[in-house]
């Protein structure tokens, strides 16, 4: 059984990051992190992207993989300036959306650590456009 199928297979993936891209867009708390997301391709295609995503890296269908060639989160992120606050801030959301779909268990618990430390190795000190903008 992979971490996907613990968390309730693809259906489950799709409604915990529908969630946490609600919250995202809803909770004047994450702007910020939303923010981040209008220099890119939007929040659609990254709701999709992060599906694809993590659907590969909970082992699952790596679809993620199969459109891209990848999946190094450094490549990914590199473009965009992240602060530990974000990465703090994107994990508490995560963890809200977790609790949300009523995910829990040694599964999510590996889950929120391994995010964890995947969220504070994108941490850099890029320029960030944000300062100074409204």
């Amino acid at each position: 059984m992979t971490p996907l199928d613990a968390l309730g297979g693809e259906e489950a993936l799709h409604r915990l990051v529908t969630r946490f891209y609600d919250r995202m867009e809803a909770d004047p708390a994450v702007h910020s992190l939303h923010r981040l997301h209008f220099r890119g391709h939007g929040l659609s295609h990254t709701r999709e992207a992060q599906f694809e995503f993590l659907c590969g890296f909970l082992g699952g269908r790596a679809y993620y993989r199969e459109r891209h060639g990848h999946m190094n989160l450094r490549e990914i992120h590199a473009h965009i300036p992240i602060r530990t606050a974000d990465a703090e801030l994107w994990l508490a959301t995560f963890d809200a959306a977790l609790r949300e779909c009523g995910m829990e268990g040694e599964v999510v618990e590996r889950l929120r650590a391994t995010l964890r430390r995947a969220a504070h190795v994108l941490a850099n000190d890029l320029p960030d456009w944000r300062v100074g903008e409204g």
